[in-house]
């Protein structure tokens, strides 16, 4: 355990959902539960929630899980404000539920094993990707999200041909045209961005996903999960 670790006092779990965050604070073995809109409005109440209680980035862990662009945007917020935060894989927290004998499924519930799990797992402080990797992942992200759109198509088209039913046929093809275009010209802006700009074959801790932007012109892709 690091030094900085030895000084916490205060564990606080987020469970993270589109319109809300549910905050519970494990202090001295109570649960004190709190919830705010997961937006910037809710972002400050929190950050001044916390502070009003005398909790402060110097004794405070906080934890939520990976959750994709909904938690990344709580995540980035509150490091911004200072405090120390840990991004898990949700399959790290099932597990510590179920050796937890946790049967309780709400969100409040869901936020208090986070503190619990925070404060008895100790789990690796989350560093924030650098704006230069988000903009590159959420490219190949596209990128990705395009591929698959252009074998549906593709798919469409062989079922088409098979059934003898050509009337759509020349809207398939042209569609798959233009999206075998765009899938060719966004790999090409990834490879330069990449080789250019960008070295990022081993990131900092990240989100659980799908895709590497160090091997983007390598799909499919995996990425570290922040352990």
């Amino acid at each position: 355990m690091n030094q900085a670790m030895q000084v916490i006092s205060t564990f606080v779990g987020i469970d993270v959902s589109k319109r809300k965050l549910d905050i519970a604070v494990l202090l001295n073995g109570k649960i004190k539960s709190k919830v705010v809109a997961n937006d910037p409005s809710g972002f400050a109440q929190l950050d001044n929630w916390l502070r009003e209680r005398n909790i402060s980035h110097h004794n405070a862990h906080l934890c939520l899980e990976a959750t994709g662009s909904y938690s990344e945007q709580a995540a980035l917020a509150l490091v911004s404000y200072g405090w120390i935060i840990s991004v898990v894989n949700p399959a790290r927290i099932k597990g510590f539920a179920q050796s937890d004998l946790v049967r309780n499924k709400t969100d409040r519930a869901d936020a208090a094993l986070l503190a619990r799990f925070c404060a008895a797992m100790r789990p690796s402080v989350w560093m924030p990707p650098s704006p230069a990797y988000r903009q590159l992942r959420a490219m190949v992200e596209r990128l990705q999200a395009l591929k698959d759109m252009h074998q549906q198509e593709a798919n469409r088209l062989e079922a088409h041909h098979a059934s003898g039913e050509t009337t759509v046929l020349p809207n398939i093809e042209s569609h798959i045209a233009w999206l075998a275009k765009d899938v060719n010209a966004d790999l090409k802006l990834i490879q330069f961005c990449n080789e250019r700009r960008f070295k990022f074959d081993t990131p900092p801790f990240n989100f659980p996903g799908n895709y590497s932007v160090g091997a983007a012109a390598r799909l499919p892709f995996t990425i570290p999960a922040a352990r």
